[in-house]
């Protein structure tokens, strides 16, 4: 049956080639737009490399510190001494990751040996619990040590294609050095880069963050826990993360309790999970409402899905209009409304098909094209991509079976709402009318 079905819809595209190129282009560009929203949402929340445990990780990026005796209010980080009494410490979790993020914005410099001129690169100040946390596949050598992190030994994991351009290949790389901001670092390991997409594992050179003279100094004297550490955990699951949670607002009122004559720190409803991460622009949006973000994405999807919809429908009903001598006939000859209406909608859902498969193409096109830009659409704030790094969207991200899923589903939904209602009022006409419409 759905091969007569099949036929019949190309031969009817064959007839009336103008209808069926509209609708397939309009039905393409619906998709289209509907799929990169979901590609760019897929690569912000999806388990990709090397952040395939996103579902596991939570985030503890900023913390305020606040005296009245100094009138003084600091929002920032946390410092290495925090670090060591507070959250390296803690029970309910699997890992614990301290990071300082350079990105590539603190001016760090490579000085290639051929002397072809320095170049900006972004560095993570790491510990090896980092490695833990990100499956970085290795291509060559290991990550540091927790004893290179107790020595402060400069030593260094790059991506691949730092070492390439560093040394024309990731073969035979560990242990060369090479120097930046004129300091010499042994390479102990080359992985397979992430991209800059992956903003949580991002860099292009992960180094210990000992080899920071200044990693234990506080970021000021009033407050010797603020300083320059965002902490990253892995957790087991969703019951160890409420665990976690719960151990670190009581750990936060028993700081509290001990400092009070002197400060007060505010850590608000850290760690926080990797999806609300991507919505939530900080953590101490206190009107932050994660129902009213999904709300407006779902309104957003909704046009992008009505709007050619009705446009589609309003085709349909026309089409409709032209055949409603061949419908008259088959109803005198026994065919039921139910038959009739099923071969309309197959056939409008091979036309939608068509059409899907056209805009999952362009999505891609658009994506990977607009992959400097397309990212940050949504955001809040949007930061623009820094100068030498390539934003790519690997296959993993484009090919994924859930963006497959999200594509089809369009195609059915685009389907019922543009075509149920007009084949269904064009069929309700009785036989007589319909067959007067062939003189």
């Amino acid at each position: 049956m759905l091969k007569t079905y099949f036929k019949q819809a190309l031969a009817l595209f064959r007839q009336n080639r103008l209808f069926s190129t509209l609708y397939v282009a309009g039905t393409g560009l619906a998709i289209a737009m509907t799929v990169v929203m979901a590609v760019v949402y897929y690569v912000k929340l999806a388990p990709v490399y090397p952040e395939v445990n996103r579902g596991n990780t939570l985030y503890l990026t900023s913390a305020s510190f606040h005296s009245d005796k100094e009138r003084m209010t600091t929002q920032f980080r946390l410092s290495f001494q925090a670090v060591q009494e507070w959250m390296y410490p803690l029970k309910n979790v699997e890992e614990v990751s301290a990071i300082v993020d350079y990105g590539m914005e603190n001016s760090t410099y490579i000085q290639p040996a051929d002397l072809s001129g320095d170049f900006n690169v972004a560095v993570k100040l790491v510990d090896p619990a980092f490695f833990r946390i990100y499956s970085f596949r290795f291509l060559e050598g290991n990550p540091f040590t927790d004893s290179d992190l107790e020595s402060g030994i400069h030593t260094a994991v790059i991506s691949d294609d730092l070492a390439r351009r560093l040394f024309g290949t990731t073969k035979d790389v560990v242990g060369r050095s090479f120097s930046l901001d004129y300091v010499n670092y042994r390479v102990c390991g080359v992985v397979r880069g992430a991209s800059y997409l992956t903003s949580q594992s991002y860099a292009q050179v992960y180094l210990p963050y000992s080899v920071d003279e200044n990693y234990k100094e506080p970021s000021t004297a009033q407050f010797p826990y603020c300083g320059k550490f965002s902490v990253t955990f892995l957790v087991r699951d969703e019951a160890q993360a409420d665990a976690l949670r719960a151990e670190i607002k009581d750990l936060t009122r028993r700081v509290n309790l001990q400092y009070k004559d002197q400060w007060q720190m505010e850590l608000w409803k850290q760690p926080t999970s990797h999806w609300l991460s991507v919505f939530q622009s900080y953590p101490s949006d206190a009107g932050f409402n994660p129902w009213k973000t999904a709300g407006y994405l779902i309104v957003v999807v909704l046009v992008l899905l009505l709007v050619p919809a009705l446009n589609l429908s309003g085709l349909i009903a026309s089409r409709m209009e032209s055949r409603l001598a061949e419908m008259g006939v088959r109803k005198s000859f026994g065919a039921g409304r139910n038959i009739l209406l099923s071969q309309v909608m197959w056939e409008n859902f091979f036309l939608t098909l068509a059409g899907g498969l056209l805009g999952l193409v362009l999505a891609w096109i658009v994506v990977y094209l607009g992959r400097e830009w397309i990212f940050t659409l949504l955001d809040r704030w949007s930061e623009a991509v820094p100068q030498g790094v390539d934003a790519y969207v690997s296959g993993e991200m484009l090919f994924a079976p859930a963006v497959f899923g999200i594509a089809f589903l369009l195609c059915l939904v685009l389907n019922l709402l543009s075509a149920l209602l007009p084949a269904w009022m064009s069929l309700r006409k009785p036989i007589v009318y319909s067959l007067y419409e062939k003189r």
